[in-house]
């Protein structure tokens, strides 16, 4: 009798944590998500059953860790798990959104490093691969021994920005912080346009946080570019303070809306005239408001896989001017 192999697949799958995003992935690599179902037992620990056979495929699995950080971080680690021992030939995570990236150094004495212990977590788990969307310090990807492909979502945000007409000398980019400089420089790339920078620090007695900033921005349209947006206190402060300095008119743009505490009631009663952010995150229908405006990252993540997967380049991607290039 002829040993008939079974030809190695692509499988796309998805948890719980942004599954409207997954869907999207999996209709531009023209596939349907894999059979998988996420359950409690009465104690609250994960239960994760594979409804159909990934032996020998190539698995590719989507799932942010955003709130609630910790469940979505342990069914992926769960799922890995039944991958592997489901014989998945790769087990790829796709994590639009890294949670505890923020925790990559240690800023002070006896604090941990949870940014390199999650990717422990993973590689340990049986992660073969990470393809990853703007992660907050670049350094994580060194935390990793396993090959990582760090996406930018910066191309897809300035397209909304010069659709709108907000490019060129009558638009400034401006960086919250000084961290985020090099951020605002590839932005300012993509719209040909100057940066400034907010100088946020503590001064007098008191201790009071004052704000100046560096750069001209009177008559024009600043767009304050982040990474994410938490409680939105930043670019919210930061947001008055270019208003009182004569801007034109203020947008935002971040990756990762994290939306946490109050930050929409922040962002509502603010001047800031648009929010732009990507679907890295879900976002729930009550974090739905007028001002935010969400692009989809879904044909970029999707083309990561194919390439991925083809055994192709992946440098086409890290473009100045990404436009989609599924075919």
């Amino acid at each position: 009798m002829v040993n008939q192999h079974k030809k190695s697949s692509l499988k796309v799958f998805a948890l719980n944590s942004n599954r409207p995003l997954a869907e999207k992935v999996a209709g531009f690599l023209g596939v349907e998500l894999g059979k998988a179902t996420v359950s409690r037992f009465s104690d609250g620990e994960a239960r994760i059953d594979i409804k159909e056979s990934i032996r020998g495929d190539h698995v590719y699995l989507i799932q942010s860790t955003s709130f609630p950080a910790d469940t979505h971080l342990m069914e992926i680690l769960i799922m890995i798990d039944a991958l592997k021992r489901a014989s998945a030939q790769t087990v790829n995570i796709v994590i639009p959104y890294y949670g505890y990236a923020r925790q990559d150094r240690k800023a002070r004495p006896r604090e941990p490093i949870t940014a390199k212990l999650v990717a422990n977590l993973l590689e340990t788990a049986g992660a073969t691969r990470v393809i990853a969307l703007d992660l907050h310090a670049a350094q994580i990807q060194g935390f990793f021994d396993i090959p990582l492909d760090h996406l930018l979502g910066g191309s897809l945000l300035a397209d909304y920005f010069i659709e709108q007409g907000c490019s060129g000398e009558g638009t400034i980019i401006v960086a919250p912080n000084h961290s985020g400089v090099s951020r605002a420089r590839k932005m300012a790339e993509y719209l040909n346009a100057p940066i400034a920078i907010v100088d946020r620090r503590r001064t007098g007695i008191d201790n009071e946080k004052r704000m100046n900033i560096i750069g001209e921005v009177a008559g024009k349209s600043c767009i304050l570019i982040d990474d994410l947006i938490d409680t939105a206190d930043t670019v919210t402060s930061a947001s008055n303070v270019l208003m009182n300095r004569g801007a034109k008119e203020v947008y935002v743009a971040a990756t990762h809306a994290v939306f946490s505490g109050p930050a929409i009631e922040r962002l509502e009663d603010s001047p800031i005239k648009k929010v732009i952010v990507t679907d890295s995150i879900y976002l729930p229908q009550e974090k739905r408001i007028d001002k935010i405006v969400q692009v989809t990252v879904a044909e970029l993540l999707a083309d990561a896989i194919e390439r991925v997967y083809k055994n192709k380049s992946v440098s086409p991607l890290f473009e100045k001017k990404y436009e989609g290039q599924m075919k």
